[in-house]
């Protein structure tokens, strides 16, 4: 795809372009009859159902004719109705109705258990994928536009693929059959009609096109709206907290008014499909009167066979009427297809190696040799020139303003991004050689900001060791120190943790994910401000946590509260990316350099305002 002009800021859907690397693709069709393959034999079934529909359906001309021009018989100067013809015909045409509840019924049973698989399936397929994309991926694109292409997207998917194929040939068979028959009775009714059809054709191109740009414009920004929907629920304390609700609710008033502009203007500019097609079948309607009064004047038609003509003409242009819907769902659909299938062209930019090496068990010992990184490959590093070895078993504290770059050590050491310069290795290799799933085994993270998800507490440990038994999870909480605060919640360790566990405090949070981590038994485990933001007395009891957990493997910590490290092996100080002072805390305070002074000014800070 071509580059957007420098400065420029991009819209959504060239974001996930640039991610995709790729252009929206706009034909869709090779990629969604794939789809279709699993439920071919039910798509075979409602085309059968269909078939039988339309065969119903122009049997009740034939009745007509034959009730016009034989219900009654002209004998001994008089007309008499024919009681037995009439009430024949009468019974067929209520079994003609019979069948087509019957069939559609049964049609639309089969197109939906077919819709639903369908349907399941790529929402399966949507939600994989997403899985597996790198983080990257998540920290530029706005979480409610993944939400869409997965729900509403996908839903958008049904009447395109299922509902759509079946009455498009429908509409397809009642317009052929009802050409031969009016051929059949008279080729100028026919000839009448197909004057009709060029005005059709070029009427359908034009609507089609006005449309798959109208809806994927409307597609677009009803995307918009649903992401901040999304973002403003994730963030509802912080808008609370800001008082902000005013300027958020304007901001997501203008972006549904932004829909409602592309809906309206969208609908302004195909609308006049239904009434182009209503007055062709006016007009052709008009023009078979007109044939058929003469050939009645001629003696060439009888009246059955006129009635029968105009049933065959509604029959031929009925479908007209359907065409705008049938194609408007068809734009609809294929602008979300066009999304989805742009979400699942967009590769992991962290992917294995084509052989990696399996590492069950690491010793632990770690190397950042010469690394260099920037999240905007091109842009000024954050991590630059980058040298640390920390041998296996050593518990190493990582220290430095912030946005030096701290954080994205953990990020590289974890590939969640690769670096752009230099390696860092895991026991001695690199750890772009190694599988994601033996690297992350081996290297456990706890956040600041750890996620729990919903369900007890006891479900949240059994996501680092999902074969233990309840009991074997409270040893390791009691091995650890945490359960005298896990217990005493309301239901002790079956107690609901919330969505994103708000239901507990962050100290209670930040037990639990160190008890995750103590389970999941890391070589090497990060701890990335695992302390901060907690009151003074949880904090202890998280220190005391934390000196269990590191015990016998190597741990690298990441802290503001420079207290929290001066029992630390080594203390690495981190500036502008860079390795600046190495030792530990006493070796550094002797120097005098940049972590006595960072020091100095902590404890003024503590002496200022104490916990």
């Amino acid at each position: 795809m071509a580059n957007a002009l420098p400065g420029k800021t991009l819209s959504d859907i060239e974001i996930e372009e640039s991610l995709a690397k790729k252009a929206l693709d706009r034909s869709m069709f090779s990629r969604l009859l794939p789809l279709l393959g699993p439920v071919r034999g039910r798509i075979g079934a409602v085309i059968v159902l269909e078939l039988l529909l339309v065969f119903a359906v122009f049997l009740r001309p034939w009745f007509v004719r034959e009730l016009l021009d034989r219900g009654l018989v002209h004998q001994d100067n008089q007309w008499l109705l024919n009681t037995s013809l009439v009430a024949m015909l009468g019974v067929g045409l209520f079994m003609t109705w019979s069948a087509r509840f019957i069939l559609a019924g049964i049609s639309q049973y089969v197109a939906g258990s077919a819709a639903i698989r369908v349907l399941n399936e790529l929402r399966i397929r949507v939600f994989s994928h997403v899985q597996a994309l790198s983080i990257g991926y998540f920290d530029r694109t706005k979480a409610g536009r993944i939400i869409s292409r997965a729900d509403r997207d996908v839903d958008s998917l049904e009447s395109l693929l299922i509902q759509g194929p079946p009455e498009l040939l429908g509409a397809l068979l009642r317009c052929g059959v009802a050409s031969v028959m009016l051929w059949l009775i008279s080729p100028l009714f026919f000839f009448s009609l197909a004057n009709i059809v060029p005005l059709l054709f070029f009427a359908t191109w034009g609507f089609k096109r006005i449309s798959q740009r109208t809806w994927a414009k409307v597609a677009e920004n009803r995307s918009r709206f649903t992401a901040h929907l999304v973002e403003t629920v994730a963030g509802a304390r912080m808008i609370q907290q800001c008082v902000q609700q005013q300027p958020n609710q304007q901001r997501y008033r203008r972006l549904l008014e932004d829909f409602n502009d592309a809906l309206i203007g969208g609908n302004l500019r195909s609308g006049w499909f239904a009434p182009f097609t209503g007055l062709l079948a006016a007009l052709g309607m008009a023009v078979l009167l007109m044939l058929g009064a003469y050939g009645l004047a001629q003696g060439q038609l009888t009246v059955g066979q006129v009635a029968e003509s105009l049933f065959y003409v509604m029959l031929f242009l009925g479908p007209l009427q359907e065409l705008s819907d049938l194609f408007e769902r068809y734009a609809t659909g294929s602008a979300s297809a066009q999304r989805i299938f742009l979400l699942l062209d967009t590769q992991p930019e962290i992917t294995d190696s084509h052989a990696p090496v399996a590492l069950e068990k690491a010793r632990g010992a770690v190397d950042f040799e010469h690394v260099g990184f920037a999240y905007v490959p091109g842009s000024r590093p954050v991590i630059d020139d980058f040298e640390l070895h920390i041998p296996a078993g050593e518990v190493l504290a990582i220290v430095g303003p912030s946005g030096h770059g701290k954080s994205t050590l953990v990020q590289l050491l974890t590939r969640f991004y690769d670096v752009q310069h230099g390696t860092v290795k895991l026991d001695g290799i690199d750890i772009r050689h190694l599988s994601q799933q033996h690297l992350r085994r081996n290297v456990g993270v706890v956040l600041q900001d750890n996620v729990l998800f919903s369900g007890s507490v006891l479900d949240n440990l059994r996501l680092a060791k999902p074969g233990a038994s309840d009991a074997q999870l409270i040893a390791a909480a009691q091995e650890l120190g945490a359960s005298e605060v896990l217990e005493r919640l309301a239901h002790g360790y079956h107690t609901e943790v919330g969505a994103l566990g708000a239901h507990l405090s962050h100290g209670q949070r930040q037990l639990v994910c160190l008890t995750r981590a103590y389970l999941a038994n890391p070589a090497v485990l990060v701890l990335d401000e695992a302390t901060s933001a907690v009151d003074i007395h949880t904090e202890r009891r998280i220190q005391k946590a934390l000196r269990k957990l590191c015990q016998g493997r190597t741990a690298i910590i990441i802290a503001h509260r420079l207290a929290t490290i001066r029992d630390a092996d080594r203390i690495a100080v981190v500036g502008n990316g860079k390795l600046v002072e190495l030792g530990n805390h006493s070796a550094l305070l002797a120097k005098g350099g940049v972590y006595a002074s960072l020091y100095r000014t902590y404890a003024r800070s503590q002496a200022l305002h104490p916990a």
